[in-house]
């Protein structure tokens, strides 16, 4: 059973650009709210520190009301940050806890593949998450993912996921969540010395003709 966490949000009036800004600059984070059961969507916000608290909670449903009204809500979508990594928007969805939704699952590889432990590959992790279709009480936190046993060339595909019954797996199955590679080794490389002495001597060879090269051309170049 997935944990239940209240959410505080308010309603956001001001949907200019200058209205978004507003909200950041005073610590909260914009986002929209949209049903299941509705095609109408809500303009909200909510702060800062009531998103880390929800993320410490380990919830993945959400309360909060609307008007005077519950609803259960997930996190269909967050927008982050390019480089400070920090939130930028949020769009919440309210479900129906009897009926199936899609969302996307993290993955945690654990153990130390053979093939990096015994044969210096390298590990390629291809994909940091899964889609899922399950209800929403069913919703994990994330998934743990085997790769002990990957040796080097080996891959482990989302069909390698051993998901229970009540998991649907919607991201393609050929996906590749993780990978053994070979490392890459630097080549060694010698100077040619036979190349290096001919080198050599056509720079003896241009430097005679810099210098004997007709100085009006030089002054022409320096007029220029």
């Amino acid at each position: 059973m997935a944990n239940e966490f209240k959410l505080n949000i308010f309603k956001r009036d001001d949907l200019t650009k200058q209205g978004v800004k507003k909200v950041r600059r005073e610590n909260n984070i914009p986002g929209v709210f949209y049903s299941y059961d509705s095609k109408e969507s809500i303009a909200f916000y909510v702060s800062q520190h009531m998103i880390i608290e929800a993320k410490k909670s380990g919830a993945r449903i959400f309360n909060i009301l609307v008007g005077d009204k519950k609803q259960t809500v997930i996190f269909k979508s967050v927008q982050y940050h390019p480089v400070t990594d920090d939130i930028l928007h949020i769009d919440l969805y309210g479900v129906n806890m009897k009926e199936t939704v899609s969302i996307k699952v993290q993955l945690i590889l654990i153990g130390n593949p053979v093939g990096v432990a015994n044969d210096g590959g390298l590990l390629v992790q291809s994909l940091n998450e899964v889609e899922i279709e399950c209800l929403p009480s069913d919703i994990p936190e994330n998934f743990e993912v085997d790769i002990t046993e990957l040796g080097l060339g080996d891959s482990y595909r989302a069909s390698d996921l051993k998901l229970e019954d009540k998991y649907k797996l919607a991201t393609d199955e050929n996906q590749t969540i993780a990978s053994i590679t070979q490392a890459m080794k630097e080549e060694e490389t010698q100077p040619d010395l036979e190349q290096g002495a001919t080198e050599g001597m056509e720079s003896d060879d241009s430097t005679d003709t810099e210098d004997n090269a007709d100085s009006p051309s030089t002054e022409s170049k320096e007029d220029e």
